[in-house]
């Protein structure tokens, strides 16, 4: 299941493994405090990850995300990596700058990370980043761009990137909100970017038209939250959705990872597992027939961009 991601020349697998719910205690996914069952020291994160981590490469997941602001992600990616002896060559592993982890490992803090896509953020994370992960990073990300955070306009941002891409790192830029489109035409006008990284689901597809116009001109196109945090798994209220599932035999979240996959311009659909067994489930997507698919993308109806931004801002971290 592997695949090139757009004209970076970094090889990646169709489905990729997002850190997220693996690197802190706390996260906003439907039931991530079930998963975790109250097992939230740092030793027992650490080898749920680790269990997550080897089970996707052994089934061919080779395209890894993280963020400095996933808790201790990176530092239990790089563990991981120097404990298999794994090297840049064998896999591909994309981190992100812009959000500091301040939540101090606790799940009911006040406020779990902090934004700043300022010039001083992307040199202090940088250097995080490639401290822990070394040659293995090989893409950097602007994490959750929007235009109102004004970093395509900064100047000393653009400069930064763009002396990092010269290094040799594929630079990227994620979106989020209900002006995600803007956000992509904004980055394809600046140029200087490998990839982009947006949300894209059965509920929030908007992003659509620009992410293809993104690949028509040479960018790699992960996306992210096609499970909508949860909302379009079991564990949601999507009756359409749970329906057709019932139908085909097939789980809800394989039917909504599968309608990601089957987007001629989707390089990587990101899996968010928490556990191995969710894991399984979603890579249960790639087997998707073409039935099935079309029959749940026609069943679930779409929401306002903006309706579905402010049912997603109002999910609880647990």
């Amino acid at each position: 299941m592997e695949t090139t991601l757009g004209s970076s020349g970094l090889r990646v697998s169709r489905v990729g493994l997002g850190l997220a719910a693996l690197g802190r205690p706390g996260y906003i996914n439907l039931g991530h405090g079930s998963d975790l069952a109250g097992h939230t020291d740092v030793a027992s994160m650490r080898e749920r990850a680790f269990a997550v981590l080897d089970a996707a490469y052994a089934q061919g997941i080779r395209y890894f995300d993280a963020a400095r602001s996933y808790g201790r992600a990176e530092e239990f990616l790089a563990a991981w990596l120097g404990r298999r002896a794994l090297g840049p060559g064998e896999l591909t592993v994309g981190s992100k700058w812009g959000y500091t982890y301040t939540a101090n490992w606790r799940v009911d803090a006040a406020t779990h990370e902090v934004k700043e896509l300022s010039l001083e953020t992307l040199r202090r994370q940088s250097a995080e980043s490639r401290n822990l992960l070394g040659a293995s990073l090989r893409l950097y990300q602007i994490h959750s761009a929007t235009l109102d955070s004004g970093v395509l306009d900064d100047r000393g941002v653009l400069d930064e990137l763009a002396r990092l891409r010269a290094s040799g790192l594929r630079i990227g830029i994620t979106v989020t909100g209900p002006r995600q489109a803007e956000t992509i035409e904004r980055a394809l006008e600046r140029g200087g970017f490998d990839v982009v990284q947006a949300t894209w689901n059965l509920l929030e597809p908007s992003a659509g038209p620009v992410l293809a116009q993104a690949r028509a001109g040479g960018l790699g196109v992960i996306v992210k939250e096609a499970l909508a945090n949860g909302r379009l798994t079991a564990r949601g209220s999507v009756r359409p959705l749970l329906e057709v599932a019932a139908s085909s035999g097939a789980a809800p979240d394989a039917l909504a990872l599968g309608a990601a996959l089957a987007q001629p311009w989707s390089d990587v659909v990101l899996s968010g597992a928490a556990n191995v067994s969710q894991l399984e489930s979603n890579l249960a997507a790639l087997e998707i027939s073409t039935e099935a698919d079309a029959l749940a993308r026609v069943s679930v109806s779409r929401e306002d961009p903006e309706t579905y931004w402010r049912t997603r801002a109002a999910l609880s971290w647990n």
